[in-house]
């Protein structure tokens, strides 16, 4: 952004323009405010309220009690504990301190759970922006993505209305990879390990940055995953042994990830026809299907650097692949997907349509999902319930209807994958010139 004295200095025309793009910016702002204040995840809210009251009172946020008389609300009698490692756990008591300790107000308290959120989505409209031009896309270009990016229907209803953190995660991921690109190791391996600590769903980046990587010298190898390694444990272990906190939750959180079934998975049909998401017996193999294919897709891609435009896209391919193997995916994690498919587009190595498949489908998929009912319980939590008994009716309906959001998402991401690796098996194919 531009300093008071430098805007002053610019042109009539450019004053204009800048003018425009702050008032898009306090827009964004605005309506990420609003969401933020009034609405919240029934769920997740009421968990990342909870472990904020423990950990900023010294009690282990991974065994949650009874809470109604500390948010005089009995929403929080029965809670699961947190699933997330240690990062955020820690960064939501500090929200709790600075914020409902001192107001005793669950409003504000939800909209200081969201502040990092907003922050992360701002920033990760100008750092999109700023490396499509660093990749030699036009200013207009670059700045349509920003745009894209500040006034996303997709970002503002998953992160700031429903109150994940994905865009948290997603700006260190691609930030750890421009970083990657321009070669700074360490902290590239700082930012991504960040990433994984506060929610695991990156993973399969590491095999992308391992592929970039790969080749003499063999010291870069070795010294990014050296501070990979380091980071991941100073974030994710050291917490446990410092605080003493239980990690078994985390464990048995884990092991649900490959027991379960549901979500924008294909799976969803085993919810259909059972009317459970439990997995029986040795259907849990289906739940680690990922892993074997992902590392083997992995194995064909291409080794050693290949540009950030190639790296972008190992990286969407292998993320790809890992959320369309799962038998659970949360619609709100595809927000890892959104700024790699848009940079893609604007680097011309994707089609203009994949970008409106990978957030106009899973807004429509939550929608039949019964997600919007449920982001009302900080206001509204008595036309939430009514809501929600209303949906339980219409059930089977509702499923049926989710299948339909599913398949063309299925197909987009299967497309995108395939598309990719048929030209990569075109381009090896070719002979090389005398």
């Amino acid at each position: 952004m531009l300093t008071k004295d430098q805007a002053e200095r610019l042109p009539p025309s450019k004053k204009q323009w800048v003018n425009k793009d702050m008032g898009y910016l306090l827009l964004s702002i605005l309506i990420q405010l609003v969401l933020g204040y009034f609405f919240g995840h029934a769920y997740d809210i009421k968990i990342f309220m909870a472990t904020g009251y423990m950990v900023a009172n010294g009690r282990d946020p991974y065994i949650l009690p009874n809470l109604t008389g500390v948010f005089h609300n009995p929403a929080f009698q029965t809670m699961s504990s947190i699933g997330y490692p240690p990062p955020w756990p820690l960064i939501l008591g500090l929200i709790y301190l600075s914020s409902y300790a001192w107001t005793h107000n669950l409003l504000v308290y939800n909209l200081a759970i969201k502040l990092p959120i907003i922050v992360a989505n701002i920033c990760l409209a100008y750092l999109v922006s700023d490396i499509l031009k660093d990749q030699g896309v036009s200013k207009d270009l670059s700045h349509k993505a920003w745009l894209f990016l500040l006034l996303n229907p997709f970002l503002f209803y998953f992160t700031t209305a429903w109150g994940q953190f994905d865009s948290v995660v997603v700006v260190l991921v691609i930030a750890s990879l421009f970083l990657l690109h321009k070669r700074n190791l360490i902290a590239s391996a700082i930012l991504l390990a960040l990433a994984i600590a506060l929610k695991p769903t990156p993973v399969p980046i590491v095999l992308a940055a391992g592929l970039y990587l790969w080749g003499a010298p063999w010291k870069r190898l070795v010294v990014f995953f050296i501070a990979l390694v380091f980071s991941l444990v100073a974030l994710i272990v050291l917490p446990f042994i410092i605080f003493n906190w239980n990690a078994s939750p985390i464990y048995h959180g884990w092991n649900a990830q490959f027991t379960v079934s549901g979500g924008m998975s294909l799976a969803r049909l085993y919810v259909l026809f059972t009317d459970t998401t439990i997995l029986p017996g040795n259907w849990w193999l289906l739940g680690v299907l990922w892993l074997p294919v992902v590392f083997i897709t992995a194995a064909f891609l291409q080794r050693r650097e290949h540009g950030l435009p190639g790296l972008l896209q190992q990286s969407l391919v292998l993320v790809l692949i890992f959320y369309l193997t799962r038998t659970w995916l949360s619609e709100q994690n595809l927000t890892l997907v959104l700024p790699l498919v848009l940079m893609l587009v604007y680097l011309k190595k994707l089609p203009k349509l994949t970008l409106p498949a990978v957030w106009i489908l899973p807004l429509l998929f939550t929608i039949f999902n019964t997600s919007p009912a449920q982001l009302l319980f900080p206001i509204l939590p008595q036309l939430m319930a009514q809501l929600l008994q209303l949906a339980q009716t219409y059930r089977i309906e509702l499923l049926w209807a989710s299948m339909a959001v599913i398949i063309p998402w299925q197909v987009t991401g299967w497309w995108i994958v395939i598309d990719y690796c048929r030209m990569k098996s075109i381009h090896r194919a070719r002979p090389v010139p005398a």
